[in-house]
């Protein structure tokens, strides 16, 4: 990456001067205790000043900047008196052409990719020397200049992948929402056709898949608002997780019945969750439950419970099937990330669905060894949420 590469990433050339650029500079001149302070970036052809005490802001050509003159120095520059000093005794910043400068002190900014940007530098119009301890300091407000601008850039960053991923849950939500309008439509038509008088058995199939639909296009308009949130403010209520375990398994009733699986409900006590989200939480934490015990060849049972504790609840899924290995019970968290092999159906997605929803609670999520002999998922929703 060239310098003009790395500056550029940053967006400071030309802005207003950053309020926390401008408080690191304030405190370089105090620590220092010199009257001026500059954070210079310089490129191939100018110095830019971005923030500044004691002198207005400005910028100058790269030939009369004393900072450009040792940015290709390693590590800290001192200069008790730039007059005496080969590299500084005709530069307009000493000559009086520009400014008075005597003494002088940088320290460079570099990248986290090893690119020096600029300086941090200080000055004054008298004679001076820097202690130990202010150039340590001087080191350490110049590391904090490049933590500073690192932090900014990745908010940047942040901002402009949730505006894709917005956009995509926008585009994918339509998308979805249409042939659900089209499936309720239809199955509601032939729900009311007098072809099921006669048979009451289709018709509770046909009511059960309209509920279903029902619940698939609430979801999927909830989920789209908690994208759109990026997840930070779900809409906490009280919770009966008994019903929302009811609701789960209606979802899940295919799968339950191919593969002989028993869930049972241990939860009589509400919680404090966003219905919808803890709706999708635990349809994933069930259903991932049932698929790896059954790859561990053996009938799922399922176990649902809710533990109150002293500022909050924690639920527990426990299965009877393989346990994951304890190295792994981070690891499956990640995205795209799985901790049984390529037999088991699935991205590795639904894991690191569960962390964000239960984080958007403030809460905590992991899995341990299960009294029943495979895993088990909990997830902690604080009263405080």
């Amino acid at each position: 990456m060239t310098r003009r590469d790395a500056i550029a990433q940053y967006r400071l050339v030309g802005e207003p001067p950053e309020p926390d650029l401008q408080g690191l500079v304030e405190l370089a001149a105090t620590v220092c205790n010199v009257p001026t302070a500059v954070i210079n970036i310089i490129d191939d052809r100018m110095q830019h000043q971005v923030a500044a005490v004691g002198i207005q802001a400005a910028s100058c050509s790269r030939e009369d900047s004393m900072c450009a003159a040792v940015i290709g120095t390693p590590g800290r520059v001192v200069v008790p008196d730039a007059r005496i000093d080969a590299r500084f005794a005709q530069n307009a910043f000493v000559t009086g052409e520009i400014a008075h400068v005597r003494f002088y002190a940088s320290s460079p900014l570099v990248t986290p990719a090893g690119v020096a940007i600029g300086t941090l530098c200080v000055f004054d119009d008298e004679v001076g020397e820097l202690s130990d301890a202010s150039s340590r300091a001087l080191d350490l407000l110049a590391h904090q200049v490049i933590d500073v601008l690192e932090l900014r850039r990745v908010q940047r960053d942040l901002l402009a992948s949730n505006a894709q991923l917005e956009s995509f849950a926008v585009q994918v939500s339509h998308d979805l929402r249409n042939p659900l309008t089209a499936l309720s439509g239809f199955l509601e038509l032939a729900a009311d056709s007098p072809e099921m008088v006669d048979a009451p058995r289709a018709a509770q199939s046909l009511s059960r898949a309209e509920a279903a639909a029902g619940r698939m296009t609430a979801m999927v308009t909830d989920l789209l608002d908690f994208a759109r949130m990026g997840g930070a403010r779900p809409h906490v209520t009280e919770v009966d997780v008994a019903d929302t375990v009811d609701a789960v398994l209606e979802d899940l009733d295919g799968v339950l019945v191919s593969t002989g699986a028993e869930v049972t409900v241990e939860a009589a006590t509400p919680v404090r969750a966003d219905d919808t989200l803890l709706r999708v939480l635990l349809q994933n934490l069930i259903a991932n439950a049932v698929k790896f015990t059954v790859a561990a060849e053996k009938v799922p049972r399922i176990t649902v419970s809710v533990e109150t504790l002293p500022d909050g609840w924690r639920v527990s899924v426990d299965d009877n099937g393989d346990p994951v290995e304890p190295d792994l019970r981070e690891r499956v968290f990640e995205p795209m990330q799985r901790g049984h092999g390529a037999e088991v159906q699935g991205i590795g997605i639904g894991l690191a669905t569960c962390r964000r929803i239960v984080e958007a609670h403030r809460g905590t999520i992991g899995l341990d060894a299960s009294p029943a002999g495979g895993t088990r998922a909990w997830f902690v929703l604080p009263a405080a949420a």
